[in-house]
């Protein structure tokens, strides 16, 4: 249950949202975001139609130059600005408590990761689609090979791991089964599926 505090001149308000309210909200969104997209659909064209069907299962085919220099610049933006946040997340790996007696502003914080990673997913799914596993599975892997959790170290690793991981599974998507090209989604996640799997069930073990 998740409790919520919004205080008001003379009094305190607390709400509190079950499990199920906030699954029901979610898969109102979800609804929500599978009608508009039909509707779209309903008045599109045939040729977008089909690129909409290549965008939505995660692929690299619909990529041009103009769209590789936009996703740069917004990640080299990005990557400066998260190595401002470096000496905040590596406080923050240490506790809420210790980045906070650190100095750490903790609801300024946690907005500009939310707004870095918000800004990151959104580019790169709006030229590529959505690509399962990578965002999960990547850092810990690159965090695993390094043997470290350095922030100034793991950024940098992850974006270009990352980078390299994708170009990887597109190749396989596209020659393993060709002529026919299968979705990149569909490899990471056969590479990303048991990192995640791995990852919980040693979380689970620690705690018991």
């Amino acid at each position: 249950m998740i409790s919520e505090k919004h205080r008001t001149r003379n009094q305190t308000i607390t709400l509190r949202v079950t499990p199920s309210e906030r699954e029901l909200f979610l898969r109102g969104a979800e609804k929500r975001n599978m009608t508009l997209t039909d509707f779209l659909v309903t008045f599109a064209d045939d040729s977008n139609i089909v690129n909409l069907h290549n965008w939505s299962n995660g692929s690299f085919s619909g990529m041009k130059w103009e769209n590789v220099t936009t996703m740069a610049w917004v990640c080299r933006i990005a990557l400066i600005l998260t190595f401002f946040l470096s000496k905040p997340i590596r406080a923050y790996q240490l506790g809420e408590v210790y980045a906070r007696n650190m100095g750490v502003p903790i609801k300024a914080f946690r907005a500009a990761l939310i707004l870095l990673s918000s800004v990151l997913s959104a580019c790169v799914t709006a030229f590529a689609g959505p690509i399962s596993f990578v965002g999960i599975a990547l850092p810990h892997l690159m965090k695993a090979l390094f043997k470290t959790a350095e922030p100034l170290l793991l950024i940098p690793a992850s974006f270009l791991g990352g980078g390299i991981f994708c170009l990887a599974c597109d190749l396989i998507a596209r020659t393993a089964f060709a002529p026919t090209e299968v979705s990149i989604s569909s490899v990471t996640a056969v590479f990303g599926a048991p990192v995640v799997i791995y990852m919980m069930v040693r979380r689970k073990a620690g705690r018991e």
